[in-house]
């Protein structure tokens, strides 16, 4: 059975502690949705980073994944969020993929009331309930009501 590929814009690949105590949780809550969870640092850790032009061909294979990808979460923490991820978020926004948000960071930094971020990040969220495809913690990655459910239980009936 194919699985619906979800790229997982992240930045915590950067750090090694990051990389092995909290990425594990996200791909792990992710593939028990049954996705095939595409995570960049693990996807594309074959580049050797002493040859001349890495960090172009990292650049490169980053983004055919997220054009590759069914959709796209992009973990928003940080004031700014990180700006590959937003990159990510971008490019995944105007490909049209569905986009989901997570964001467990309580600080604000944003000139709206209604959104905890830049306005243009929440562009590819619906203007009505865009708060059901912004998550706030691990558990609720898996709560059957909100956006990502509803996308998993549609893609799988051929709706995407």
């Amino acid at each position: 059975m194919v699985k619906p590929r979800l790229y997982l814009a992240s930045p915590y690949g950067f750090s090694p502690h990051w990389r092995t105590r909290l990425l594990p949780d996200f791909v792990g809550a992710l593939e028990q949705l049954g996705l095939d969870v595409w995570e960049p640092f693990s996807r594309n850790g074959q580049v050797d980073l002493a040859e001349p032009g890495w960090a172009w061909r990292v650049a490169q294979a980053d983004l055919q994944d997220v054009r590759d990808a069914d959709a796209l979460l992009a973990i928003v923490n940080g004031t700014p969020p990180d700006e590959g991820v937003m990159l990510e978020l971008g490019a995944a926004i105007a490909l049209g993929k569905p986009v989901f948000l997570y964001r467990d960071d309580f600080r604000r930094c944003s000139d709206s009331e209604d959104y905890p971020l830049n306005l243009m990040v929440f562009s590819g969220l619906p203007q009505e309930g865009w708060q059901d495809w912004l998550y706030g913690s691990i558990e609720e990655l898996q709560s059957s009501e909100k956006a990502l459910a509803r996308w998993l239980k549609d893609w799988r009936s051929g709706g995407t």
